[in-house]
Formats: C-alpha cells, structure tokens, sequence
C-alpha cells in the first residue's frame, strides 16, 4: 500500500472522489495479485495489454468523460484525473486506450461531427478500439508546422501521401489522427492550410514499419501514407484549421498525470529499500515526492481548465516540461544509489532496468524540451 501514501491527495478531494480512489485501488490490487499485470515503469506507454483496458472499460473507468448518449460514463476531468494517477501509481498496464481515451475522445467531443462521435466513442469507451497520432515527421521532430505530408482533393474525399515517425502503438492500434497540409504553404503564415484527417490504419496504401528502442522493444513507428484515400466525412474538424485543433489536443497530451507519474513505481520501490536497509536513505528522494505532490497540484489545475473549455497550452507545456524532467531525475537518482547487489534477478532491479531505458524517451514524445520552452516563453509574453 505504500504506492497509494505516496500520491498526494487531490485539492479539495470530495468524499466522492476519495471513495472511488479506493474501489480503484481495491480493484487493482485483486487484479495484481491475480496474476493480472506486473508493476512496471512507463506503464501508459510500453504496458500495452488490451485484455486489461476491457477490464477496465467494464468498472466504467475507459471513457469517463465521454457523455452517456456515446455510451461513456458522462463524468468530470477531476474523476478521470483521480482513475489516472491511480492507474499510474500502481503501474497498471494502461497504453492500449491511453491515447483514444485521453485525446481522441475529447478532440471527437469538440471537434468532430455527430456521425464521427456515434461511430468511435462507444468503441473507445468499451476498451475496444484504440488509436495513434500521426503528428511528428522525419526532419519536423515537435515543429509540426513544417509538416510536409500532403492532402490532395479526390473524388469523395483526400489522397494522404507522407510519412510519420514515433507513432506510439501504430502497429497495434485501429485509426490514427493525422495532421496534413491540405493547402499550399505559406511562408509567411506557416500555421495556415493544414487539416486532420481520422485514418484507418490498414488502408490501402498505409505501411507501419517498427522503430525498436535502445531494449529493442517496439511501441514507436514509421508510418507511411501513399496515396491513402480518406472520404470527407473523416475530415476532422474544419479544413485549415488543423493547427488550432492539434494545439487544443496537446493540451490534454502535455498536462496529464503520466507526465510526472511515469518512474513512480521506481521511487516506491526505493523507498521499500530504503526502509528494509538495503539502499542508502537520501534527501534527493523526499525531494522528487515534493515535486510529484507539486505537480499533482499543477496537472489538476490544467485539468480543471480543459474541463471548462479554455486553452491550457501554456500551463500544459509547463507541466510536461517540470514533468518529464522530474522522472529522468528518479531514475537517475535511484541508479545512482543502487550498488551491485541490488541488481540482481529481482523485482526491484527490473524496474530500474526499464526505468533506465525508458528515460531516453521522457523528454522527446509531447514535444521535446526544446520546443516546450519556446512555447513557454512566447506564451508567457518572452519572446
């Protein structure tokens, strides 16, 4: 139960809301000790188990948000916020639906027309369906303006011809949002004349090519558009107005508790040495759950504020950039303290094994540091 102590308690948590914390906890411990998932760091990114997110979908916690009428659970951002970071701290194999659930839905949801949401957010709030982002392209990396797949008008809809790199779950997922230039570009107004498109992952034309990470497991991809016919009514939104929608959608992307949550269950699993004697006590520790409890605070903020209808791409971006550096530093802080003898064939050691290599990612998927600041700064009025 020491994973649970360590989340802080939301602001103004309501007896509501604490209850259903633990029938999550409940709920995730009977699954654990059934056999059900292993503990693992990044769970949300590289815990794909389909089986699981069903699971979950039947307790009603897939599609919280997603209204009653598209057969969700018609509940706030804050009782989704409480499920997530209780998934997370648990390290509950969540990826299969992460992304539909945390950015499709609601892009769907004020974007997408009544014939878009009756077809995909009853799959999504079942746990059956899931999707992937087709945003970042080879030479672009974060600077999605410079995006260089094209949409070109046909018959009845768009021929989609470019290529996409590190789509998480591409070769696992059902449809992929993709942003295109749908119009000439202009240099002078760079954002102008692009489009999303919802993509069918095994259309014609589409070629999903693995990128294996420095472990050699896969969850990134390459994905190729060749001629991909998309009919009009799988326009996403308005046309030109992709970068306004894709900007909205990152703000569910960057702000979320996974953006500070994903080595927590490393951290917890320290503290346990910690206690038993085997690992060396050390400040740095009590000072990464100081900045977990501050940034719980940040993420339900943003929270509060997506659920209102407002932009939160500044606040957003603050909080994936404090986020994600604030778990390399656990699992740079627990490596360094953990001598030889704990890096045997144990629990322990094997979450500091996929703590290491999943570090590299933190600070790139969401867009990478670099970028981040520059959107901090202009959007603090800096630059």
């Amino acid at each position: 139960m020491m994973a649970h102590r360590l989340m802080p308690p939301p602001t103004r948590q309501s007896d509501r809301v604490r209850t259903l914390r633990l029938q999550v906890r409940g709920f995730l411990t009977d699954q654990r000790d059934a056999g059900a998932f292993v503990p693992r760091v990044d769970s949300w990114g590289d815990g794909w188990d389909e089986s699981f997110s069903r699971a979950l979908a039947d307790q009603g916690w897939v599609g919280m948000t997603i209204p009653t009428e598209y057969d969700g659970g018609g509940r706030s951002f804050g009782d989704r916020f409480a499920v997530t970071e209780e998934l997370l701290a648990a390290g509950a194999p969540v990826s299969a639906h992460w992304v539909a659930d945390r950015q499709i839905a609601p892009s769907l949801l004020k974007f997408g027309t009544d014939h878009q949401k009756q077809t995909f957010l009853p799959e999504i709030a079942a746990g059956r369906q899931y999707w992937a982002i087709g945003m970042s392209e080879p030479g672009s990396g974060s600077d999605l303006a410079s995006v260089r797949t094209k949409a070109t008008r046909a018959e009845g809809g768009w021929r989609l011809s470019g290529t996409k790199v590190w789509t998480s779950g591409a070769h696992r997922a059902h449809y992929m949002f993709v942003l295109a230039r749908s119009a000439p570009l202009d240099p002078a107004r760079r954002h102008d004349g692009l489009s999303q498109f919802i993509v069918a992952l095994d259309s014609p034309g589409l070629t999903v090519s693995p990128i294996l990470n420095i472990a050699g497991t896969h969850h990134f991809n390459e994905v190729l558009l060749d001629e991909v016919f998309v009919p009009d009514e799988m326009v996403l939104g308005d046309l030109g107005a992709g970068w306004h929608q894709v900007t909205s959608e990152l703000g569910y992307e960057r702000s979320g508790p996974e953006r500070f949550l994903s080595s927590l269950v490393l951290l917890r699993a320290a503290l346990n040495e910690v206690g038993d004697g085997t690992l060396e006590p050390d400040p740095r520790l009590g000072a990464a759950f100081a900045r977990i409890h501050g940034l719980h605070h940040m993420s339900a903020s943003v929270a509060q504020t997506l659920e209102s209808g407002a932009d939160a791409d500044t606040p957003a971006a603050i909080v994936k950039l404090l986020g994600t550096r604030l778990e390399g530093d656990i699992v740079d802080v627990v490596d360094e303290l953990t001598g030889p003898e704990l890096r045997g064939p144990s629990t322990y050691s094997q979450l500091l094994r996929s703590g290491v290599l999943a570090r590299p990612g933190f600070t790139i998927r969401g867009g990478t540091t670099e970028i981040l600041r520059g959107v901090v700064t202009r959007g603090m009025g800096l630059r």
